[in-house]
């Protein structure tokens, strides 16, 4: 099916991904033995929290920073993940190596509550320690899409606020994005723009979005996003340059005549925006964009913990 989508997540069809061995709570696992209970937290409930991790040159970019996001959503949620950082990273660096993998790697981490004796909600109810699993696959972005840029579409689907679910709950429970992400593709688009409750731009779908206005760098602020490794790396690297960045209000009468945009992400980084509901984006991959997606790379080098 991979082959039949579109969107800023599809990446190169790579046969070795075939042969992958998958970490079930520290076991390592052929890709079709690779499974969970039926009975998991995850399965049945969305109970979990997660973390996207690139690995490249040898390295996982940004380590520190998602696991301090993992431990923080999993203190959320009340769960003890049962490991220590470092007893998590060398169980991630563990299936790294078996597989032989240092480059051109995302990694999917989950940790869902564990194994409950009935399907219910309630904590209480769960028997097991916390259910974690560690995919790692050979992902290239697939070059037309980053270099065409990307479609988006603004949907009626919301960003809630605390009340209703934290936005910074990087969690397993998506089904507020997904429908989302369900309506932009009806409408042809690759990512869905969301607003906030008052109709101001939130954030994508599965991404961060950005515009550039007479040389300014604008994004939304955090109240209505998930706290973006990316996003608060693309803020740091313009602060760094000297680029005008703000976290500020904004709506789609100013995304709409921006000069450029784009959206961030773990797994493509920096990536253009060519068209928000059917309005081209003036220049497609421009100045500042490009600048700020270099600045971003180099940063990103800096920051690996090495496979070792």
């Amino acid at each position: 099916m991979e082959d039949d989508a579109h969107g800023v997540h599809d990446y190169l069809t790579d046969p070795r991904n075939a042969d992958i061995l998958i970490s079930v709570n520290g076991e390592l696992k052929k890709r079709d033995e690779a499974v969970v209970s039926v009975f998991d937290s995850g399965y049945i409930l969305g109970d979990g929290v997660w973390e996207g991790l690139r690995v490249m040159d040898g390295g996982i970019a940004f380590l520190p920073e998602h696991l301090k996001r993992l431990w923080a959503g999993a203190k959320t949620i009340d769960m003890d993940i049962g490991l220590t950082k470092d007893e998590l990273t060398a169980r991630l660096v563990d299936c790294l190596k078996a597989n032989g993998m240092d480059d051109g790697v995302h990694i999917r981490l989950m940790v869902t509550r564990g194994i409950k004796k009935t399907p219910y909600q309630g904590p209480r109810f769960t028997i097991t320690k916390p259910t974690i699993v560690i995919i790692p696959e050979y992902k290239t972005p697939v070059p037309e899409i980053v270099n065409a840029g990307v479609t988006l579409f603004t949907v009626h689907v919301r960003r809630t606020g605390p009340a209703e679910q934290d936005q910074k709950l990087n969690s397993h429970s998506k089904l507020n994005c997904i429908l989302a992400c369900i309506q932009a593709d009806k409408a042809g688009a690759d990512e869905a723009l969301m607003l906030d409750p008052m109709g101001f731009v939130a954030t994508c779908n599965s991404t961060h979005f950005f515009i550039v206005r007479d040389g300014e760098v604008w994004t939304s602020p955090p109240e209505y996003c998930l706290g973006g490794i990316t996003r608060g790396n693309i803020i740091h690297v313009c602060r760094e340059a000297g680029i005008p960045v703000f976290e500020k209000r904004f709506s789609l009468f100013d995304v709409y005549s921006a000069d450029e945009a784009f959206i961030t992400g773990t797994f493509a980084g920096v990536t253009p925006v060519r068209e928000v509901d059917g309005r081209s984006i003036e220049t497609i991959d421009g100045p500042v964009s490009q600048k700020i997606r270099e600045a971003y790379k180099a940063l990103q080098a800096r920051s690996l913990t090495p496979i070792a």
